[in-house]
């Protein structure tokens, strides 16, 4: 956790404090990352993808598990793919930088930056849609944004667009990010966080407000459903030697997540599997329970069918980025998106 503002670290009594409201919750913390995954009797290495255990990366779980599948039916050849699970986004974009995996899910202003210091990477696929909340106690009262003022906000990170939407709505209020103190903190201490009044409210993606609502002392006091129908925050990265040298198989990844996208989105049905998958140890190791209700407390809360990819939104994005001072100078979106795949996808029939 950091400073925004100068706000002062929370307290060790705070933490204790918030750990049991963390188990209260039903939540399970992130476990590290580069669990085993389904690389191994297919001949072909797989193709490790690093991804966080939030909702918004939810298409890569189902992604690996149908490319299994698709496998061991003899209906797919070649490389699986392999569910690389990080503790948070400082690591896997390490990871990432030194070639460690050659792909993964990002935050999009992260890439729009690590393209400007040279790094070798590119988005080639949106990974959903919408999935960020911002979170109030339930007994705070707090109903619009000026209730927030002087109030204590948590962000996951300056990077995430989260940050974005959290601006978004201040100005539309007009407010500034001076009149509340913002931190930032890992999205899993967020509900315990609330739970324990270390912070008055929380901007994140999904689970981790469900988490808290779902337990019953928190709600949304605003939701990108709402107020961001094209909001995009995670996105398929991959190093550029990789493009180069197995372009095939990025399209055979890229096809395989749009597909899973479409096939999140087509009924109740395959979200219930969909949380069922996630949840298990291989993938999130969370609770069933929480990742379902992200999935229909609405429908809608999070949604990975319309996944594709529009220069207007990135240039949107990205010009919030330099506004919010996270890029120093506007980024030409050819610098860090390869279109071809994203252009040339055939959505992969997901069969699990």
């Amino acid at each position: 956790m950091s400073m925004i503002r100068g706000v002062p670290p929370l307290s060790r009594r705070h933490f204790l404090k918030a750990g049991a409201a963390a188990a209260a919750a039903g939540m399970v913390p992130f476990l590290g990352c580069k669990p085993k995954g389904t690389g191994g009797g297919h001949g072909d290495a797989p193709l490790v993808v690093g991804g966080l255990p939030v909702t918004c990366n939810l298409t890569l779980p189902i992604s690996c598990t149908a490319r299994e599948a698709a496998l061991k039916a003899g209906g797919a050849s070649g490389s699986p793919f392999e569910y690389s699970k990080y503790s948070g986004w400082p690591e896997i974009k390490e990871s990432l930088m030194a070639g460690q995996i050659q792909a993964a899910f990002m935050l999009a202003p992260l890439v729009m930056d690590l393209t400007t210091k040279k790094i070798p990477i590119k988005i080639v696929s949106l990974g959903h849609r919408s999935g960020a909340v911002i979170m109030v106690r339930t007994d705070s009262g707090y109903k619009k944004f000026k209730d927030l003022t002087g109030k204590r906000i948590a962000i996951p990170s300056r990077f995430a667009v989260d940050f974005l939407f959290l601006r978004k709505m201040l100005k539309e209020e007009g407010m500034t990010v001076k009149e509340i103190e913002i931190i930032e903190m890992p999205p899993p201490d967020m509900p315990a966080a609330l739970y324990a009044k270390a912070v008055d409210g929380y901007c994140t993606g999904e689970p981790f407000g469900a988490a808290a609502q779902k337990a019953g002392y928190a709600v949304p006091l605003k939701m990108t459903r709402d107020e961001w129908r094209n909001y995009i925050c995670c996105v398929l990265t991959v190093r550029e030697e990789l493009l180069q040298a197995k372009p095939e198989l990025v399209q055979e990844l890229v096809n395989t997540i749009l597909g899973a996208g479409v096939w999140l989105d087509a009924n109740a049905a395959n979200r219930t599997k969909a949380a069922e998958i996630a949840a298990g140890r291989r993938y999130f190791n969370q609770d069933k329970s929480i990742i379902q209700f992200v999935m229909d407390n609405p429908a809608d809360r999070v949604t990975y069918g319309d996944l594709r990819m529009i220069r207007e939104e990135f240039d949107e994005l990205m010009q919030l980025s330099v506004e919010a001072g996270t890029l120093p100078h506007d980024v030409p979106y050819d610098k860090y998106v390869d279109e071809r795949f994203a252009r040339a996808a055939k959505p992969a029939s997901i069969a699990i």
